[in-house]
């Protein structure tokens, strides 16, 4: 059996940041996706410490943020709250929720729905820890 394809993750957004580093321009609500199944490395696993979230790009445009909770679980979702574009790695987190940090819509990581029963839920992702390497697939 092969080894799974992985990609390295694209440079951020930003001019002049190294790739794999966070994100600071975050996504517009509804740009085009990934190509799907697809993984990609994103960074080192120190760089998303415990009870944070970092944005990376993944592919083209897109944008992910990746959360380490508190617990030391991974969590990955797409950048942008389809509210109102709202930065999530920005957000507040715990085991069941994600806030975003603009109008505090809240987020159930178990399925990305809003705990309101506002508005789309956010696309969730896989994410894991494949020897110090925070991997995303999309």
């Amino acid at each position: 059996m092969s080894a799974p394809h992985l990609e390295v993750a694209e440079a951020p957004t930003t001019p002049g940041t190294e790739l794999g580093s966070p994100a600071t321009g975050v996504a517009v609500p509804g740009t085009a996706a990934p190509p799907a199944g697809r993984a990609y490395a994103v960074a080192r696993a120190e760089d998303v410490p415990p009870g944070e979230g970092r944005a990376f790009v993944v592919a083209g445009d897109v944008q992910v943020a990746v959360f380490r909770l508190r617990d030391g679980s991974l969590h990955a979702t797409q950048a942008a709250c389809p509210h109102a574009g709202g930065p999530l790695a920005d957000g507040q987190t715990d085991p069941d929720v994600l806030v975003c940090p603009l109008h505090l819509y809240g987020f159930r990581w178990s399925d990305g729905a809003s705990t309101g029963g506002v508005g789309r839920p956010v696309r969730l992702y896989p994410v894991r820890d494949v020897d110090g390497v925070l991997v995303v697939d999309v």
